[in-house]
């Protein structure tokens, strides 16, 4: 493995055989600013493009190694795309085994830059964007292209409505790409469900969703279970919370049966937390978006867990109305 000066010095993490039930997001390390708690420690001072490269790499080749299988990443996650496409050139056989998923509809705008003056990415679910947002994918990433999804779909998106981009989308899934959506806020489950009557040419067009559960969100359940029964692929989304559910930030009552429990079975809440999402039985690869090889390591440990019905039942305790998680994660800070 490639070694990347700026990551701390620990242990990569080790191959289990579940590990493919995990996948590696790249949002944390695509570019300089993002949402999640604690990152300011968790990646160099200076982030240039070549340290967030450089880290991108050795995270994928550990999580490659451990027995991952799904990559993910978006065309606003920076130069996210840029660095998975240039590992995948790198290592050939790996990129022959990897499922590769991807995502369109907002544009990086922060110029790399920790802290935008305005947003850091800009919404447009347009066949304009799409048909941009497509032709830079597939400059970075080739053939390497397996899922492709409308970023961040929420019911009053026009993705839902607009028969031209439901062309453009068959088109692509005709050329053997499945085609998705990824969900943010409340009505996750409302999207969900609108999605299913979207139809091209007489038959449905989505076939994968990427949407965000975890311990503390879990309104997205009912529809993700429809989702998996109607054959879709279910990819979890933010099930560390942002790292509301990280060891170093589960530190008030609120995530007290997470701590508990973690120290119980001999483990880590961000374990704990993967592996209850792993548990959902609608859930085909839940998204580890570690930024160093220590969070890496700890996250793919969830692996091997498998907690008990009754140690689920008393996580079901730390959910919050959907509501009050969005405006919480809406005021974390990028860093």
């Amino acid at each position: 493995m490639p070694t990347d000066p700026t990551a701390p010095a620990t242990p990569a993490p080790t191959a289990h055989p579940h590990a493919a039930r995990l996948g590696l997001g790249t949002a944390a390390v695509g570019r300089p600013g993002y949402i999640n708690l604690g990152r300011d420690t968790d990646l160099p001072a200076e982030r240039t493009v070549e340290a967030l490269r450089r880290r991108t790499h050795t995270l994928l080749d550990a999580a490659y190694a451990a027995g991952v299988r799904y990559l993910d990443t978006a065309r606003s996650y920076g130069r996210a795309e840029e660095f998975l496409g240039q590992w995948l050139t790198a290592h050939p056989e790996a990129a022959a085994q990897v499922t590769v998923g991807s995502k369109w509809g907002y544009t990086y705008t922060a110029d790399w830059h920790t802290s935008a003056a305005g947003a850091h990415e800009v919404k447009e679910h347009s066949t304009a964007v799409y048909d941009r947002q497509i032709r830079e994918t597939r400059t970075h990433l080739g053939d390497h292209l397996d899922v492709y999804l409308i970023h961040s779909v929420t019911p009053d998106s026009p993705a839902l409505t607009d028969p031209a981009l439901h062309e453009r989308l068959a088109a692509l899934a005709a050329e053997g790409v499945r085609i998705g959506l990824s969900t943010s806020g409340p009505a996750q489950a409302d999207t969900i469900r609108r999605a299913f009557a979207v139809t091209a040419a007489g038959r449905p067009l989505f076939t994968a969703v990427q949407s965000t559960w975890n311990l503390l969100e879990t309104s997205a359940a009912p529809a993700l279970a429809e989702a998996r029964t109607a054959g879709w692929l279910v990819v979890v989304k933010e099930a560390m919370a942002n790292g509301r559910l990280a060891g170093r930030n589960a530190t008030g009552p609120d995530t007290a049966a997470l701590r508990t429990l973690a120290a119980r079975a001999g483990t880590t809440p961000d374990a704990l937390a993967l592996a209850a999402a792993a548990a959902q039985p609608w859930a085909d690869v839940v998204l580890s978006g570690a930024a160093t090889l220590g969070q890496l390591a700890s996250n793919l440990t969830a692996a091997g867990l498998r907690p008990a019905p009754e140690d689920l039942a008393a996580l079901d305790a730390l959910a919050e109305p959907a509501e009050a998680y969005w405006a919480t994660r809406a005021g974390l800070p990028w860093s």
